[in-house]
């Protein structure tokens, strides 16, 4: 590939990259996690929660690769490997198929581990003046504020 000239040093560049790869690794293991309890779920709210999970894998689904695609405009290679997510990714897989309102507390616990991490990539990122990867990171903090807020308004 030839040098990459967009006004970001190499330095920040890689350190962004960084940043990112954690933000894949947490989306896409949170996309994981809403599928399978899109799958699993059972309980008197069934339809509700398995609308409400489809919404959310649909939407991570199209986050990944914008995140992925972000990364490599850095001219670094995205991760994606389950073995590569899994060292990168704060949230932590489940095993077992919890309660359905368990499943609920595991994917608030999971969107906001991901604003956390968007967090700490806008932080090096604006130091950067990356504008691109601001614009990135800062809709999606949104979009899983949001999705937090309604979690938390599931569970009362």
């Amino acid at each position: 590939m030839s040098n990459i000239d967009i006004g970001i040093n190499e330095n920040d560049r890689l350190a962004i990259a960084e940043g990112l790869k954690k933000l894949l690794a947490d989306s896409y293991t949170l996309y994981l996690q809403s599928h399978n309890f899109h799958w699993n779920v059972t309980g008197p709210q069934f339809r509700e929660l398995h609308l409400m999970f489809e919404e959310h894998y649909t939407e991570l689904s199209v986050a990944v690769d914008d995140v992925a695609e972000r990364i490599r405009t850095l001219g670094v290679i995205a991760p994606a490997t389950y073995s590569a997510f899994a060292k990168l990714s704060s949230i932590k897989e489940v095993e077992d198929i919890p309660e359905s309102s368990d499943m609920v507390k595991i994917l608030l616990q999971g969107h906001e581990s991901v604003v956390k991490t968007c967090r700490d990539v806008l932080k090096i990122s604006q130091a950067a003046d990356d504008e691109s990867t601001n614009a990135l990171v800062g809709d999606r903090m949104r979009v899983h504020e949001k999705t937090a807020w309604m979690l938390r308004a599931t569970l009362k």
